[in-house]
């Protein structure tokens, strides 16, 4: 099941994709109106009506008729990995880090799958960073590898943008990943039953049509399970968090010379099955 958050000049709505459709759920169950969250926090109990509604198909909406807004508008917490995929460790010149590398991106930082990516005035390093995102469902504490698998909700499509210089200016990356607009994800959330295995993806990223990251999640130095077994060793995975799980190499920060966005530059982010973002970028405020 494909489940977006969505809006047609009005209050956001949550919604079942189907094909080019999108099914409004809360529009059937008014219990069911409140934010992406709500519905993850209740899923067990609420799945059958949501597959319910969404089989009866009443009330859909072209895709094109709507705004797909971020899935889940505030986040939790948002933890990304850095240093993840072979390339993009040998591409930064550094080497395979032996234990996990997290930071976190501000819940501010979130944004729409197609909403613009702000550069700020005064800073000439914004990157891209195509990733597959994962949602927290069950999540918990102390989890093992194991357990890691039923705590995934299910996948989006995600973009780390990176503001470089900020990033590299301290030891500390939250700054430089966290500017406002530099988390866009989506275009829905794709439920983890019908992603088999989210290590057997194909990622891939282009800048105004030009091909710049191509791999596969099976290329993860450390998987989405390891991830979550270590994350949960520090903090309660609640529902609707988002782990970023990496990037592989091609980033603009590694070409000769460096290729960053640009104000007018369109970046788009696609992962096999899960569907595809695509960012306009803007001169922020």
């Amino acid at each position: 099941m494909k489940l977006a958050t969505f809006t047609v000049g009005g209050a956001a709505e949550i919604g079942v994709v189907a094909g080019e459709a999108i099914i409004p759920i809360s529009r059937a169950a008014p219990q069911l109106a409140g934010p992406m969250i709500d519905l993850i926090s209740r899923w067990p109990e609420l799945r059958g009506e949501v597959e319910r509604i969404a089989a009866a198909g009443a009330d859909a909406l072209a895709l094109t008729a709507v705004r797909l807004e971020a899935p889940i508008r505030r986040p939790g917490k948002i933890m990304a990995i850095g240093l993840n995929y072979a390339d993009h460790i040998a591409e930064s010149g550094m080497e395979t880090p032996p234990h996990q590398v997290w930071f976190s991106k501000a819940a501010t930082a979130a944004s729409g799958p197609f909403d613009p990516i702000m550069i700020p005035h005064g800073a000439a390093a914004v990157d891209y960073e195509a990733e597959l995102v994962a949602v927290v469902g069950s999540g918990g504490r102390n989890l093992s590898k194991a357990s890691a698998q039923t705590a995934v909700f299910g996948y989006c499509v995600g973009n780390d943008a990176t503001e470089r210089a900020w990033q590299h200016r301290t030891s500390q990356w939250v700054l430089g990943k966290s500017f406002d607009s530099h988390a866009p994800f989506g275009p829905w959330i794709t439920t983890a039953d019908e992603v088999p295995d989210p290590h057997a993806l194909g990622v891939r990223c282009s800048v105004n049509g030009e091909l710049r990251q191509n791999s596969n999640t099976k290329n993860l130095v450390f998987n989405l399970w390891d991830q979550i077994e270590h994350l949960s060793q520090a903090m309660t995975l609640e529902p609707g968090d988002l782990i970023f799980t990496g990037t592989p190499g091609g980033v603009g920060a590694a070409m000769k010379p460096m290729r960053f966005l640009q104000p007018g530059d369109r970046v788009r982010v696609e992962i096999d099955t899960l569907g595809a973002i695509e960012n306009p970028c803007a001169r922020g405020p």
